[in-house]
């Protein structure tokens, strides 16, 4: 492994309250694992809002090493950060372009538009069309039924209308985005399928792209020609209902500032909102919704919990402990009773999710899903790589 264990950022490990371990093992088999599934499609790396909370400068050279040259960022702000590591990389922005005076920085950078509606076109267009026949690389959004982004069937009809494939633009790409591959069963992917393959037989002779991480799973009619996978690379679970094949990247952790001996009877944190039916011994970990664990992971005292009767968990000393009362901004109670007095002390780390709490169970637990846990993650934690 080219990527040797190293501490990573400004932050003194001695006096942090988290840390977040990132294992470059893990994201390299997940990139191979993914690889394999989608040969002979070729594997791009989506590492958007900072490779989805991890590090783009951790990341985009490790997918760089297994032979990622395709690269997707959403902002162009993000290209032009990937470019300063990756000077080789293919690199396109999924929103599109801003405004005129943006395609200079595009061009600058050699970043690849994708072009979403009309007025995307028309900025690249002009950018690009000097007279000289000098045409512009992009990438073309045409929308198969999600309704964010893309051009209409109809607005295509008119690009191919007005020619301007021969003039200033120069399609690379075809792609689209499923809204519903997570589930295999959902009548939208095959609708979608259907949808893109009357565009792509529009646009011959340049590579082609629907599946995401989930539309993987969905088999080989969804590869075409590059797969763009984001989560299921950070080991978040690809498809609902099934084991989750891909290797948790992301380990993060709260150090326990205190350990609390409380007498049954007696309630905690805020709002007094949880009451406790049993002696019970307390772990105070130095994190909270400033961190990026979201309040609504909270034991008590949150509306979740009208609908999800558990909240989160930690991981420590070699089991699980759930969280108590509401988490506050900068402090999350532990019930480590029944580990048993002196199996926690302080000091000691509790695992909020990783290799003993999947980030997908950690997501469910706080009513969200494990892109906006990873993409919350706080300024605050010690950054290590790590490789298992």
């Amino acid at each position: 492994m080219p990527f040797p264990e190293r501490e990573i950022g400004s932050i003194d490990p001695r006096i942090c309250g988290g840390r977040l371990s990132i294992d470059v093992a893990a994201l390299a088999a997940n990139y191979r694992l993914l690889s394999s599934m989608a040969h002979p499609a070729r594997v791009a790396g989506v590492v958007k809002a900072n490779a989805y909370g991890l590090g783009l400068d951790i990341v985009a050279p490790v997918l760089w090493a297994e032979g990622c040259r395709i690269f997707f960022v959403a902002l162009p702000q993000e290209g032009v950060a990937l470019r300063a590591i990756l000077p080789e990389a293919t690199i396109y922005v999924l929103a599109g372009l801003f405004e005129g005076h943006a395609a200079q920085i595009y061009g600058e950078a050699g970043l690849i538009p994708v072009l979403n509606d009309e007025a995307d076109i028309s900025i690249w267009e002009a950018y690009g069309w000097d007279g000289d026949d000098v045409s512009r690389p992009c990438a073309v959004h045409v929308d198969t039924g999600m309704n964010r982004l893309g051009l209409s069937g109809q607005q295509v009809q008119r690009f191919f209308h007005e020619n301007k494939l021969t003039r200033a633009l120069s399609p690379q790409l075809l792609m689209s985005h499923l809204a519903c591959a997570d589930d295999p069963s959902a009548p939208m992917n095959e609708k979608q399928l259907e949808s893109f393959q009357r565009f792509d037989r529009l646009f011959s002779g340049i590579d082609s792209s629907l599946a995401n991480s989930s539309g993987i799973f969905l088999g080989a009619d969804y590869a075409f020609d590059i797969v763009r996978p984001g989560i299921a690379l950070y080991g978040g679970a690809p498809q609902a209902g099934i084991a989750n094949p891909m290797r948790p990247v992301a380990t993060v952790e709260a150090r326990i500032v205190q350990v609390r001996h409380t007498k049954a009877g007696e309630s905690i944190s805020y709002g007094a909102a949880q009451t406790l039916n049993r002696d019970t011994i307390i772990a105070v970990a130095a994190t909270g919704y400033a961190d990026g664990l979201h309040r609504s992971l909270s034991g008590a005292g949150v509306p979740l919990r009208d609908a999800l009767p558990s909240g989160g968990h930690g991981f420590i000393a070699g089991r699980r402990a759930p969280i108590l009362g509401r988490v506050t901004m900068d402090l999350t109670l532990f019930d480590v009773t029944d580990l048993g007095a002196g199996a926690v002390s302080h000091g000691d780390w509790i695992e909020l999710f990783g290799p003993n709490i999947a980030i997908d169970e950690a997501a469910s637990a706080a009513g969200t899903i494990s892109y906006e846990l990873l993409t919350s993650l706080g300024a605050r934690y010690h950054r290590r790589v790590v490789h298992r």
